[in-house]
């Protein structure tokens, strides 16, 4: 007897008729339509998929309808019928495609009976995000955000993207100004709001870091009554931010070393790959691995235990779980490259940066031992958004280099010059204006043995570098235990 693997059909999202009574829009071609998707972004529709045709400071949606319709995408959400679109296209027709998309959104959120959980901080939201997708997912039908969808067109794409059967939402909630996180609160009415942590990070548009703190609470502004914030107990600001919090009636719920802290940290042990973690959470005390190595990423699944409890999920299930949690890509996934000088590990960071995640990142690398005649080596990029303090806070990376006993710096960007010049003579790598310029250098410097870190802000593109570097590989990819993976080498820009 013949036996065929059957193949998944992915559940309806959207009818015809709910998109539009959703978004108040006028239907045209055929009405009977169903979505099992939602984009906006005509290179990544899947079959079946609700374009939105969004107007955006440097494209339109609607120059890519056609495009999005010869992909497969059930319908399209337009502002206008474009003109090279035949007569009969399924169309929903609205005054503002963005408006439309923020009330199907609404729509998403309203009619499912998940659990929601919103994640924001200066650091750490979106791995955070990810663990809590990965302990949620093995207790229950879990849906959270895809990347790093966090603004005011992701939150609203991934609300519209809910399935109304879902167990538990997770969604990560960004901001780099004031007043932009409260709509997004509003939208997403977690029951559920983790503050990772509050850090100097968009300096360039707030005052002061008490300002910041002040715009991470605006996600109070849509959690549910009655809801709990889940808060840093360690961070300076936590004061501050419980107070915002219990002003709007909400529980607070702490983490961290502090002896009042609801997930207690009591003990804990640092490795080159993982860490053994003891915590006492609501009074019951917990030991488990975590697979992610650092101290900030202990303190992390302490808020993300402490969220599923929140949520209702099995403590002592969440906690298991984090034994096989995996990294985010772009934020610190490792590479063993088998290139032809010898073999190196590569440390993939290139996704963001600040001076508290370089911190971090750089305690993890002082525990990762070189091979062989190996040396440490950290390849960065500008830290972002930090404005007149900049140089300064790019300069003070210098001592934490030393003291993850860094051998060579290689740098990239206006900003990293101002610690390059900071470094002794010994650790000068090289500097130069761009990650593109930098990344022949030091795949030419690289050799076995060698530990190598890359890190920056998306926006300096360090992802050049990762990718030339894996681009020396002349064996399949291996994981951090010199295991083989399914997966390919990495080739998109982060």
């Amino acid at each position: 007897m013949n036996e065929t693997t059957p193949t998944t059909t992915p559940a309806p999202l959207w009818t015809a008729r709910d998109a539009a009574a959703a978004t108040g829009a006028a239907s045209g071609g055929d009405a009977a339509w169903t979505a099992t998707g939602v984009a906006i972004d005509s290179r990544k529709v899947a079959p079946g998929d609700l374009f939105i045709a969004i107007q955006g400071p440097n494209f339109d949606g609607h120059a890519f309808v056609g495009k999005a319709l010869e992909a497969g995408a059930a319908a399209a959400l337009v502002g206008h019928a474009p003109e090279e679109v035949p007569a009969d296209a399924p169309l929903l027709t609205v005054g503002d495609t963005l408006a439309a998309m923020e009330a199907l959104g609404r729509a998403g959120r309203a009619r499912t009976r998940a659990k929601i959980v919103g994640v924001t901080g200066s650091v750490g939201k979106t791995g955070t995000k990810e663990a809590l997708r990965h302990v949620l997912g093995a207790q229950g039908s879990v849906y959270a955000t895809e990347g790093s969808l966090n603004n005011h067109w992701g939150v609203p794409l991934s609300l519209a993207r809910l399935p109304a059967g879902a167990a538990y939402g997770v969604f990560e909630l960004g901001m780099n100004h004031a007043g932009e996180l409260g709509p997004l609160s509003r939208m997403v009415r977690p029951d559920v709001s983790v503050i990772t942590t509050v850090e100097a990070a968009h300096l360039e548009f707030f005052a002061s870091v008490e300002d910041i703190a002040d715009a991470k609470a605006e996600i109070f502004e849509g959690t549910a009554p009655g809801g709990i914030a889940v808060l840093n107990r360690d961070n300076p600001h936590y004061g501050r931010l419980a107070a915002a919090a219990r002003a709007r009636g909400l529980r607070v719920w702490g983490f961290g070393t502090h002896a009042d802290a609801e997930a207690r940290l009591a003990d804990f042990s640092l490795h080159a790959t993982c860490s053994a973690v003891t915590a006492v959470i609501g009074g019951e005390r917990l030991q488990y691995c975590l697979s992610l190595p650092g101290k900030h990423w202990v303190m992390n699944s302490l808020a993300v235990l402490l969220a599923a409890r929140g949520l209702g999920a099995d403590l002592a299930t969440a906690a298991r779980s984090l034994s096989t949690l995996q990294p985010v890509k772009g934020r610190g996934t490792r590479k063993r490259i088998h290139a032809a000088q010898g073999a190196f590990t590569l440390i993939d960071e290139s996704y963001n940066a600040s001076p508290a995640a370089m911190a971090a990142t750089l305690e993890v690398v002082s525990r990762i031992d070189p091979g062989a005649g190996g040396r440490r080596i950290a390849a960065l990029g500008d830290m972002r958004e930090l404005g007149d303090r900049a140089d300064a806070l790019h300069a003070a990376l210098a001592e934490p280099l030393k003291a993850a006993h860094v051998d060579t710096v290689y740098c990239s960007g206006p900003h990293m010059r101002a610690l390059f010049d900071r470094l002794p003579p010994a650790m000068q790598g090289r500097w130069t204006e761009t990650s593109a310029e930098l990344a022949p250098v030091v795949a030419a410097e690289v050799k076995g043995g060698d530990v190598v870190l890359v890190k920056g802000s998306a926006g300096s593109r360090m992802g050049t570098v990762v990718e030339l570097l894996s681009s020396l590989d002349t064996r399949r990819e291996e994981d951090s235990n010199g295991k083989p993976t399914a997966s390919p080498l990495l080739s998109a820009r982060s």
